[in-house]
């Protein structure tokens, strides 16, 4: 998304709708403001204003639940964006655009106080072996079941990132062999703006916008470090790229078509990645999408994006009809 020198950023004070996240930003322009991807028109501000007008004893968030339904602001899956439509519907309060009645209550957000994962114990006794003794594995997807609290443990205590709540859409594997646990991987909804890897997809500011949701981030991958088996980071990550749509789909309601994920050189060379077939895109600039300077303010990676179906240039493009559920899940690059 470009913008002229008219362009000017409003910075709203205080936090989002999630705490200890910094508040989202307006960017205003000629005639609308641009808030997280979506373009908002004068003409539509001043419809904001005529809904509040219309419904004066609703809450905030029965404005926000009309707004979406007035306007179809609905996710991938057909739910309404009403966290995101609280959010612009804040932002634009804060900034004087519109005027939102008295807040009626505080509704218990069980993300705002959320601590750190408790320990959990599971069998760390060295496994050194080949790949050959692990078979069978077997992937189970955790989010929103009883393994959710040990996925988070094993990720805060062994990966160097630590365990950090995911926002948005988002999964959750551990991989067994046996009753064992070998691997673990969270993937969750790709970076707003990557320079190499919108260059490498060929993708406009506004088709990014419009298809972002068919990438998924893989944030997490971890090898736990009592665990020492030749090539099965690389065999792992093969094995979870040919089920992660199927799986997405069921749950969110739409395909995956294009994986990436970051790599630290200082701390890692990728080689699991590059073995499992997946491509160096580029680096990052080493600034967050929502850094206010040209100051790089965290380390520079390197980028590696994975297709999941042949043609994902023509699908994330919206070009071409959509992919068959055998072409979209069953596709193989190389071999693991």
């Amino acid at each position: 998304m470009a913008f002229g020198r008219s362009a000017k950023l409003i910075k709203i004070r205080g936090t989002g709708l999630r705490s200890g996240r910094p508040a989202a930003m307006l960017l205003a322009m000629r005639g609308t403001v641009a808030y997280r991807g979506r373009l908002v028109t004068d003409a539509e501000v001043t419809f904001i204003r005529q809904l509040i007008a219309a419904h004066p004893s609703l809450s905030r968030r029965a404005l926000s639940q009309k707004l979406c339904e007035a306007w179809n602001w609905v996710q991938a899956n057909g739910r309404p964006r009403d966290m995101v439509c609280r959010g612009l519907m804040l932002a634009l309060h804060r900034a004087g655009r519109i005027a939102l009645p008295p807040t009626r209550s505080t509704p218990h957000n069980p993300l705002a106080r959320r601590g750190v994962p408790r320990p959990v114990e599971i069998d760390q006794r060295p496994l050194h072996t080949d790949l050959a003794r692990l078979e069978p594995l077997r992937f189970e997807q955790v989010r929103r079941t009883r393994d959710e609290p040990l996925f988070n443990s094993l990720i805060h205590q062994h990966h160097y990132l630590g365990y950090t709540q995911p926002v948005g859409e988002h999964l959750k594997y551990l991989v067994y062999s046996g009753e064992r646990i070998v691997a673990a991987l969270a993937w969750s909804s790709a970076a707003h703006g990557l320079t190499c890897r919108d260059r490498f997809l060929g993708w406009s500011a506004e088709v990014r916008r419009r298809n972002r949701h068919l990438l998924a981030y893989n944030s997490r991958f971890l090898i736990p470090p009592w665990i020492r088996v030749p090539h099965l980071a690389s065999h792992v990550l093969g094995r979870m790229v040919r089920r992660l749509s199927a799986d997405w789909e069921r749950l969110y309601h739409h395909p995956i078509y294009f994986v990436e994920t970051f790599v630290e050189p200082a701390r890692h060379r990728g080689s699991c990645y590059r073995a499992a077939n997946w491509m160096i895109l580029g680096q990052t600039s080493g600034r967050g999408h929502r850094c206010p300077t040209r100051q790089s303010n965290r380390p520079v990676k390197l980028v590696l994006g994975y297709p999941l179906v042949k043609r994902f240039g023509e699908w994330l493009q919206g070009h071409g009809s959509t992919p068959t559920d055998e072409r979209r899940h069953g596709v193989q690059i190389g071999h693991h």
